[in-house]
């Protein structure tokens, strides 16, 4: 018998190959699980502000819209193991879940410690061999077939191997890219790798001066023709240097890629009126300054808008906040309604992969079997998760995917090579 031989290899301990590795053992693999950190599961134990926001609601071909393009490459992992079946899965192993806003869904606890230890305890009866600290730093294959893997200090064979490393955010909790590094030693292609889902930096320095304040249902996009497509919506924050927030977070994925392609400086525009015109603006302020014609004009802004933007507004386009409406040049008021239909911002920066929460670009999918998960170009290796070309947005969807991708490469559905 040879030492060190298991039916799969699962290099990362995160979401995917945590799934992975159960699946797997439930099939009567013998299953060996490498995680280069010290505990499995870290940045699982920090998503959704460690509440864990597992999956969502919506139906199969609404969610894969939500990659764009690449979306349709999910339909055989979402038909295997959709939202529903992963609540099921994870009810089964003693997490009760629900969805208290109706689309996101969480465990009842709201706390990630209890989907990881739930993982780990299935792991556990399955007697899959759990191993921390173990960095893979090579694949070993032949003839174009997986063979095993080589940790910094020792070898392991198998004729499965499954890499679900995740991509390079949050570096401090396992992801560093060594997935990618793996790929490109049997020759996959590796495509544009951006940080997303993050903070930006603007080049407005007044934002500063609002950060008190969340403005619900904003809507978001980019000032650049070949980017009209792009938009989003959803709650923002000021911060001192720039934007966040939930629509910051699903519009940045868009956004960061056009950086490198503008001298670091995206325009943008952002609705902070729940998406009202001109005319509807106009409307509004009119009707306020009949029902109160002695207010200011801050004081009629006040009622579309937190005050620190309001007032910051106004000082923008010169406009003394403290006079009267019927006061205000009419030329001054087009450009107040203009600049409350679309606020102008300029996108300059961010944190890099240090802060991203996910990474937009990763293994190219042309060379991933939709149906297996498995390698095009090596029999026996598949992949699963952030490491591959996907990416979605903020409320469940990229864990969702993480879950049905490494459902579906646990599997080994290719049984040539057990």
């Amino acid at each position: 018998m040879i030492p060190n031989k298991y039916d799969l290899i699962v290099i990362g301990a995160g979401a995917s190959g945590l799934i992975a590795s159960i699946v797997a053992a439930q099939n009567n693999y013998k299953v060996l699980l490498l995680e280069k950190l010290p505990k499995i599961g870290q940045k699982l134990k920090a998503s959704g502000g460690g509440r864990c926001n597992i999956t969502n609601t919506l139906s199969n071909d609404i969610f894969m819209e939500h990659f764009g393009k690449n979306g349709r490459f999910m339909q055989d992992a979402l038909n295997l193991f959709n939202s529903s079946k992963l609540i099921e899965f994870f009810k089964n192993i003693g997490v009760d879940t629900h969805a208290p806003d109706g689309f996101r869904v969480f465990p009842s606890s709201h706390k990630s410690t209890t989907i990881i230890s739930a993982l780990l305890n299935k792991l556990i009866q399955l007697n899959v061999t759990i191993k921390c600290s173990q960095k893979v730093e090579h694949l070993l294959h032949k003839n174009n077939k997986i063979l095993g893997v080589q940790t910094q200090n020792n070898k392991f064979y198998a004729n499965n191997v499954i890499i679900s490393t995740g991509g390079l955010g949050y570096p401090t909790l396992g992801s560093n890219g060594d997935g990618y590094n793996l790929a490109k030693q049997i020759n996959h292609t590796i495509t544009s790798l951006h940080p997303a889902m993050m903070p930006l930096y603007t080049k407005e320095s007044w934002v500063k001066q609002c950060r008190a304040d969340t403005i619900p249902k904003v809507s978001m996009k980019i000032d650049l023709k070949k980017a009209k497509k792009f938009k989003a919506k959803g709650d923002l924050i000021f911060t001192s240097k720039g934007i966040r927030g939930p629509v910051v977070l699903d519009f940045a994925r868009y956004i960061i890629p056009f950086l490198e392609l503008t001298n670091n400086e995206v325009p943008i525009l952002i609705n902070l009126t729940n998406d009202k015109n001109e005319e509807q603006i106009a409307k509004h302020i009119n009707q306020q300054v009949q029902n109160n014609p002695h207010n200011t004009t801050l004081q009629h802004l006040e009622s579309l808008l937190p005050k620190s933007v309001a007032l910051q507004l106004c000082k923008i386009i010169n406009i003394d906040e403290n006079l009267t409406y019927k006061h205000i040049d009419g030329k001054l008021k087009t450009k107040l309604i203009k600049i409350l239909t679309w606020t102008p911002l300029t996108v300059v920066g961010h944190d890099g992969f240090k802060n991203a929460m996910i990474t937009r670009g990763g293994i190219d999918l042309k060379q991933i079997n939709p149906k297996t998960m498995q390698s095009t170009i090596c029999s026996g290796l598949y992949f699963c998760g952030e490491v591959v070309n996907l990416d979605g947005p903020c409320g469940g969807y990229n864990l969702q995917w993480a879950f049905a991708s490494g459902y579906l490469a646990g599997h080994l559905l290719d049984q040539n090579y057990k």
